[in-house]
């Protein structure tokens, strides 16, 4: 996360980019909204981002840096953790902006200074491939109005059209007490709140356009000796575009979705990659009915009036954040440079 090489800007309207052959337009579209999410009451124990104080508890000392941990420079509370979000994505930004020559946006629903942003025709006329980011706390109220719904609908009616979601985890759906500890201790993430639900926003746009996904759990993936993720189990078969060609890995996080498939129809959605689970963490519910593995990457063709593509892949998978390499570049590459 170094400095970046021009002057930041904030506060102005986005330039429309125009459309170019073979030079895809990139947009990032995160669906809280900030207010909300920074006005969680921090002795609140569920269902809130960390605090910055409690993210250099919890990794000291990775943030005793002044730029991170004096006052004057960075924000110390709840708005400090969101900060690190944003530059958690600038290398992706940069990755897309290299590779497509377009400058990558950043929409937020409701930004840092109250402005609201719907996914309407300002964000999606000048995009040819749309991230949505699934970072809304379910009980911050944010959904999918219908006219957003019908306008992603339109969108992925244009040839060419790329649509990647990103729910984040749902980390204590049970009332049981004792599930939502059995979760907490096998992802072993103590910023991690015994119930964190994300993505409220994003499930309402899954059940507009038909996605037949959940996001579900929060699953610590495997990780070799080396301290590197376990790679992935790739359907390459299914993998008809090329979307995991050159692609081995991901990056690490502590806590990831399960992508559950909520239909028994054939080739409405293929599940192109699962993540083993480290096994010799804590026993999870999900582990305990046998599974080893959960979905990761996956992909709903064209069909019907939709020329676009669907892709579920989580948020952390474009955070430098998290780590990264090879592998994970060349993922970014066959988003972004889809033909």
């Amino acid at each position: 996360m170094g400095e970046s090489r021009t002057a930041r800007i904030y506060n102005q309207n986005h330039v429309p980019r125009p459309r170019t052959p073979g030079r895809r337009r990139v947009s990032i579209y995160v669906s809280w909204s900030y207010p909300a999410e920074v006005g969680r009451n921090p002795a609140e124990l569920d269902n809130r981002f960390s605090t910055m104080t409690e993210v250099r508890r919890a990794n000291w000392p990775a943030y005793e840096d002044p730029r991170w941990c004096d006052p004057l420079r960075f924000q110390q509370g709840i708005a400090g953790s969101l900060e690190l979000f944003f530059w958690g994505w600038a290398p992706f930004q940069q990755f897309a902006e290299e590779t497509t020559g377009h400058p990558v946006p950043v929409y937020q629903r409701v930004d840092q200074a109250g402005f609201r942003t719907l996914l309407d025709e300002r964000v999606l006329d000048d995009t040819d491939t749309l991230f949505v980011f699934g970072l809304d706390h379910m009980i911050t109220g944010q959904e999918a109005e219908p006219a957003e719904i019908e306008a992603l609908r339109h969108f992925l009616a244009r040839e060419g059209t790329c649509l990647v979601l990103g729910p984040h985890h749902e980390v204590g759906a049970s009332d049981d007490l004792a599930v939502r500890d059995a979760e907490y201790h096998h992802h072993g993430d103590a910023l991690v709140p015994r119930q964190q639900r994300f993505a409220r926003y994003v499930r309402g746009l899954m059940r507009g356009l038909g996605v037949p996904v959940e996001n579900r759990y929060g699953l610590r993936p495997a990780v070799q000796a080396s301290k590197k993720i376990a790679p992935l189990s790739v359907d390459r078969d299914l993998d008809a575009r090329g979307w995991l060609d050159g692609v081995t890995t991901f990056n690490f996080h502590m806590h990831l979705p399960h992508y559950a498939v909520t239909t028994g129809e054939p080739d409405v959605i293929h599940v192109l990659a699962r993540q083993p689970i480290d096994l010799s963490r804590p026993a999870h519910p999900f582990t305990e009915a046998g599974n080893t593995e959960f979905n990761m990457c996956l992909w709903m063709p064209p069909a019907g009036e939709r020329a676009g593509d669907v892709l579920l892949a989580d948020s952390t998978i474009f955070s430098s954040l998290f780590g990264g390499d090879e592998s994970l570049r060349a993922f970014w590459k066959n988003i972004v440079a889809a033909k």
